[in-house]
């Protein structure tokens, strides 16, 4: 009979939020299929590392299984993507997992988002369901609008982006790409636009717009394929219109 063949894992651990790092490698049965999430699921049954050591299980977070809500992201291999579509087959070996350090890290590869929606809090990423807006009849979104919102919607904050950019971290304050690109979709909003200039105020702000170095990072990690740079211009034209209203009081 045959041996059975084994995928390698070494995972970046950490205890808690102020804890050293620390590795471990554990081996898992290789099947046509596997991904990352579905190995991670093996270790947490039988949690014994490669040198026979019963350790605790890896803790991690997924949901959805299927790349919709963005919780399994993690570094793969040196690169932030979603655990539950990459395939072992895809990915050389052995497969490294670290915890996106981008974020305070909970323990192990369980990350803390807050920060991605409290940025979400200070460009009022919502459009308010109460009040009134005077409007002649009810609005039509013209193809190119409704075709852009549907794209950014896609968004799952899972912090792909937030990874990858040089400009997100304790070296910065800013908000980063995907509470950013949030306003320019709220901003297309029939509703949210009147809005629009609270949210390209609070853009001008420290960490807002100007604090974007133009990497063009984000828009190679983004799993959901946004086109995150051209929204980011965008959005940087609609801030310098607006800062000139504001001179000019228009």
């Amino acid at each position: 009979m045959a041996e059975q063949k084994k995928v390698r894992f070494v995972i970046e651990r950490q205890d808690g939020p102020d804890s050293a790092p620390y590795t471990q490698e554990f081996d898992v049965d290789y099947r046509p299929g596997l991904n990352v999430v579905a190995a991670l699921m093996e270790i947490q049954k039988n949690p014994v590392t490669v040198d026979g050591k019963k350790v605790a299980p890896v803790v991690w977070e997924c949901n959805c299984l299927e790349k919709v809500c963005g919780a399994c992201m993690m570094v793969i291999n040196g690169k932030a993507r979603q655990a539950c579509c990459s395939l072992v087959d895809n990915l050389e070996q052995p497969i490294r997992l670290q915890p996106a350090r981008t974020f305070p890290v909970i323990r192990d590869l369980l990350i803390d988002r807050s920060v991605m929606f409290e940025s979400l809090k200070r460009i009022q990423g919502w459009v308010e369901v109460d009040g009134t807006w005077e409007v002649k009849d009810a609005p039509i979104q013209n193809p190119y609008t409704a075709q852009t919102a549907y794209e950014i919607s896609h968004c799952m904050t899972c912090g792909c982006c937030m990874e990858a950019c040089p400009n997100v971290g304790p070296q910065s304050d800013f908000i980063g790409p995907s509470p950013t690109v949030q306003a320019y979709l709220f901003n297309l909003h029939p509703l949210g636009k009147f809005d629009a200039p609270k949210r390209l105020n609070a853009l001008m702000e420290k960490g807002g717009i100007t604090s974007c170095g133009n990497s063009q990072n984000c828009v190679q990690a983004c799993p959901k394929n946004i086109k995150l740079t051209t929204y980011l211009a965008q959005l940087n034209r609609d801030v310098n219109k607006q800062a000139l209203k504001n001179i000019f009081n228009h």
